[in-house]
């Protein structure tokens, strides 16, 4: 009886381990030194947008039902509170599917940024977000120089110090900034 046993769990480990290599996997970490993904979602109005460039930019995957989300949220508004007059961009890509949810949670906690819907994970997918919260410290340049997961406490010394020293980096020639809305097609 257990040398049946034995074999019908190896059978299903097998079928198991066949079945996850046909699943699709998220895509390679955009990793500290790449350059970042480009890509254009709606905010809570609709209105398409897309990252910005020129800019020093937190961008930052979340969901409202991931409890480590709405741990961080709260020190990454002090932290927009703190830099944004000296040039921090703050991006919060939501993969919440409901907008409705999204819209009262963003007011729920006065999120003074902007906030985009990734409703289908396409962007996350493409970061290779599959962990919330995730964040993403970009440069002037768009280079990614920080992938962060998990709940970060956005006003601690290093973190706000290393966000300071990329605002301090001369700024990039020739680059409109802030948040580029997209043309309607």
């Amino acid at each position: 009886m257990t040398a049946r046993w034995l074999i019908v769990l190896a059978v299903l480990g097998m079928i198991g381990a066949a079945i996850w290599q046909t699943l699709p996997q998220a895509p390679v970490a955009v990793d500290p030194g790449s350059k970042s993904v480009a890509f254009t979602l709606p905010d809570l109005e609709g209105t398409m947008r897309q990252l910005p460039e020129g800019e020093v930019v937190l961008l930052n995957f979340w969901a409202t039902w991931c409890p480590p989300c709405r741990r961080e949220i709260p020190s990454m508004v002090q932290l927009h509170e703190k830099l944004a007059a000296k040039g921090l961009k703050v991006v919060a890509v939501s993969v919440d599917q409901r907008l409705d949810d999204l819209t009262g949670f963003v007011k729920e906690y006065k999120m003074p940024f902007e906030v985009l819907h990734d409703a289908d994970n396409a962007v996350s997918h493409r970061y290779g977000v599959f962990r919330y919260p995730e964040s993403f410290l970009i440069d002037r340049h768009g280079v990614v120089r920080q992938h962060l997961v998990g709940a970060v406490d956005w006003m601690a010394a290093p973190v706000v110090s290393a966000i300071e020293a990329m605002l301090a980096e001369p700024p990039v020639a020739g680059m409109a900034s802030g948040v580029t809305v997209a043309a309607a097609n």
